[in-house]
């Protein structure tokens, strides 16, 4: 680079040409900023989908050896597959797949589905749809929670607009997972069976059940083709109302009709009665939104805000929606302090150099080249599909002091041919010959310093990638800078400086004497010096060895997840008055901003004795305390709330689990042996919990649940021709909440839930009325009989 035919020559000859490069460069990089898709870390979690299946009324065991364990076979044959977990509890069972970093989440989701279709000829045949698949991590945070109530509308009719209009938008927005509604009570018609009254007419259950089915359809009928025209054909086949249901002939007693109503209470109700949420204190039901894996969140929810104007103006006057959680406002304002970090970094450095280079014209052009150079790192991103995110402007910050020294050695030393007395091109061109290949040399050894980011694998590989990139197109970019601009600029605008005899010594000469002098003294005491640098190396080493380490410091997002745990067999009245107690000690802390909570079988909530809560807390400027501050400060509160506890934790940028945590980490245990299991299980909690070093232990395998054990003796009933299927049969008529039937509208479909009565159905006296009909004798034999 050395020469009148260097580039940097070239450009000192051609200034009109290198500005117009180099304002083509700011120009893409201006056109690339507002492009950059913003995030807090880069993408590394690993592409997950999960995998939920429903059975009303089966047992958590059932559901784990009928449904889990077919869908496990099929799953762990899929390609890529590192982690697979699956919960099973009353009526449901969820699974999630975590893949490996490099597999496509889309091959992945059609792999899952391909698995799920072969499955189906071992599930249940009455399961009442297939599993479904979701790409979305359970253990990520929800980007967005909407509250959904009204002061008129009942809870059926308002989660069923939000399913059929909300909901269904929502997910078709680009970048959204899944959008779970909480306290969600989907339409239904229930229908309640009283045991007494049935058992006096001589009818069961399943009588009930198959005069339901057979007197409601909708099935193809056929049309009229005639020589003119085609007529469909339509009947009145199919029921809408709970009346209509009421006036069902079930069976005939002495010649008389015996209709539903006289062995039933026909109403409208909701599919799952035990389910309820709640945004504050005020009841409804809540909309929380997740986002696809490897989806950006902040677009996401923009898109997600500008599309609920549209989406309000349909609905009733009634309604409200409001946004309760935003996690993306805290992730705007940790972004907005990088960038104001990164804009003093540049003022100081500014104000360095014109400290030290006492020349306008030096410290101009000097910026001039940081800008440019960092402006146009921002169209390199863009074009490397790198997102605006914390360690991506962290590197940028880091690069401001490597882009600087590139333009300072270059201007400096064209400064020192023009104080020799060589014309402004004539510096311009010397000075950048003789130092190009230095500057190149040393922006490659700095470069050199991030290959190591580049190739770490994992998670941690995916982090730090952008870093590295960032940092060292950036060095690049201002080596090119550097060595074009710099000296262009320099020719036009740099003049050799006047000395007068008189001038004082300035303060770059002050330093530099107090440096020499400083020197002198140090070279006098060499021993003394060695000591000082093994001091501070041993500093360093005991430094390293005794600062606490991890994989990634607690964040305060201002965003705070809880889950909630009861006694396995709690009520689910009493589960409701526990979280409301909760929730008045939630609101009454002046750090919460606002905060929403569900109990029931919901969104990723299992069971009744578990429920969830989100909090979001005020700025960080207008509360006394840090995210984990706030969970100490509130936990011994909450603990005065018997017989339920909470598990806070602070939400997260970046989650690594394959599931939801109540705590910072997760253990699996694994055995074939479900008793084994369950003995360690309790044996590594109770260990933890005697160890003072740890809180919030806690297990997601729920013992000690009250269970009515029948035991059916097969004998008796083999003489009456009855099986322990057509008992369990029975027994599930009576009280799993049975989905017999369904019926459609134009916008949804909707079930028929067959039950006992709500005053029988929690009483285990109501076995005594339990009858079934012998297949050989027609009589009606008690489950007494059998049982």
């Amino acid at each position: 680079m050395k020469g009148h035919g260097s580039v940097s020559a070239w450009c000192i000859d051609h200034p009109v040409a290198t500005i117009l490069l180099t304002f083509a460069l700011v120009l893409l990089g201006v056109i690339a900023f507002p492009r950059l898709p913003i995030a807090p870390l880069p993408e590394a979690e690993f592409p997950t989908i999960q995998v939920a299946a429903q059975l009303p009324g089966a047992s958590p065991e059932t559901m784990a050896s009928s449904v889990a364990t077919p869908l496990e076979v099929q799953f762990s044959a899929i390609p890529g597959v590192t982690q697979m977990t699956s919960s099973s509890a009353l009526g449901s069972t969820n699974l999630t797949l975590q893949f490996t970093l490099d597999k496509s989440i889309d091959t992945a989701a059609q792999e899952v589905q391909a698995a799920i279709n072969t499955a189906a000829g071992k599930l249940p045949k009455d399961m009442p749809n297939l599993p479904t698949w979701r790409k979305v991590n359970p253990a990520d945070s929800p980007v967005l929670i909407l509250s959904v109530n009204s002061s008129l509308m009942p809870g059926p009719e308002l989660s069923d607009l939000t399913e059929t209009l909300l909901s269904r938008q929502l997910s078709q927005v680009d970048g959204v997972g899944q959008v779970s509604i909480t306290g969600q009570q989907r339409p239904a018609i229930r229908v309640q069976v009283s045991a007494d009254k049935l058992a006096a007419i001589g009818l069961t259950l399943a009588d009930i059940r198959l005069a339901i089915q057979q007197t409601s359809l909708n099935l193809a009928k056929g049309a009229l083709y005639g020589e003119s025209s085609i007529s469909t054909l339509s009947t009145n086949d199919q029921l809408f109302h709970p009346d209509e249901y009421s006036q069902l002939i079930v069976s005939y007693k002495d010649g008389a009709p015996v209709h539903l109503k006289d062995v039933a209470k026909v109403v409208n109700g909701s599919e799952d009665a035990y389910v309820q949420a709640w945004a504050g204190s005020q009841p409804g039901v809540n909309l929380v939104i997740f986002r696809q894996p490897g989806a950006n969140i902040v677009e996401t929810v923009d898109r997600i805000q500008a599309a609920l104007p549209a989406l309000e103006a349909m609905l009733p006057a009634s309604v409200q929606v409001k946004v309760l959680i935003d996690r993306t406002q805290t992730i705007r304002a940790s972004l907005h302090e990088v960038e104001i970090t990164l804009l003093i970094a540049i003022m100081l450095v500014v104000a360095v150099m014109a400290l030290f280079l006492r020349q306008l014209s030096a410290t101009l052009i000097v910026s001039a080249v940081l800008g440019v150079s960092l402006i146009a790192s921002f169209a390199l991103m863009y074009v490397m599909g790198f997102s605006l995110n914390n360690l991506t402007l962290v590197a940028i910050v880091v690069a401001v002091g490597f882009v600087v020294d590139d333009a300072i050695v270059v201007v400096e030393n064209i400064h020192r041919h023009l104080e020799a007395g060589d014309g402004m091109r004539e510096a311009a061109i010397k000075g950048a010959g003789e130092i190009g290949f230095t500057v190149v040399s040393i922006s490659f050894s700095l470069v050199a310093a991030f290959i190591p980011l580049l190739f770490m694998g994992g998670v941690v590989g995916r982090l730090f990638k952008e870093f590295a990139l960032t940092a060292t197109s950036t060095i690049m970019i201002s080596v090119v800078v550097s060595l074009t601009l710099a000296p262009t600029l320099a020719a036009l605008f740099m003049r050799a400086p006047v000395h007068h005899a008189h001038d004082k010594p300035g303060f770059g000469e002050r330093l530099l004497a107090w440096y020499e002098k400083g020197l002198r003294r140090a070279l006098a005491h060499q021993k003394t010096m060695i000591g000082v640098f093994a001091l501070s190396l041993a500093l360093a080493v005991a430094g390293y060895i005794f600062i606490p380490k991890g994989f990634f410091p607690i964040q305060d997002t201002g965003f705070v997840l809880g889950t909630t745990e009861a006694a396995a067999d709690i009520s689910y009245g009493d589960m409701v008055k526990k979280h409301l107690a909760m929730a008045e000690i939630v609101a009454a802390d002046p750090a919460v901003e606002t905060f929403s909570h569900s109990v029931g079988v919901s969104g990723s909530n299992q069971t009744i004795a578990n429920g969830r809560f989100w909090i979001t807390l005020k700025k960080r400027s207008d509360r006394d305390v840090s995210a984990s501050e706030f969970i100490d400060r509130i936990r011994p509160q909450l603990m005065k709330v018997p017989g339920i506890v909470l598990y806070l934790r602070a939400g997260q940028d970046i989650n690594l689990s394959s599931g939801p945590s109540r705590a910072q980490y997760q253990y699996v245990l694994k055995s074939n042996d479900g008793a084994t299991l369950s003995t360690w299980t309790q044996r590594l909690t109770e260990k933890l919990r005697a160890n003072p070093a740890f809180r919030d232990i806690s297990n997601d395998l729920q013992l000690g649940g009250s269970i009515t054990h029948i035991s059916i003796d097969r004998s008796a009933a083999a003489r009456f021709g009855l099986t322990a299927s057509d008992v369990d049969e029975a027994l599930y008529d009576a009280f799993g909440q049975r989905q017999i039937n369904e019926f459609q509208t134009q916008v949804n479909q909707y079930n028929v839930i067959l039950e006992l009565d709500t005053k029988q159905r929690g009483k285990a006296e109501s076995l005594n009325y339990f009858y079934l009909r012998s297949p050989l004798s027609g009589e009606m034999v008690p489950l007494s009989a059998l049982a």
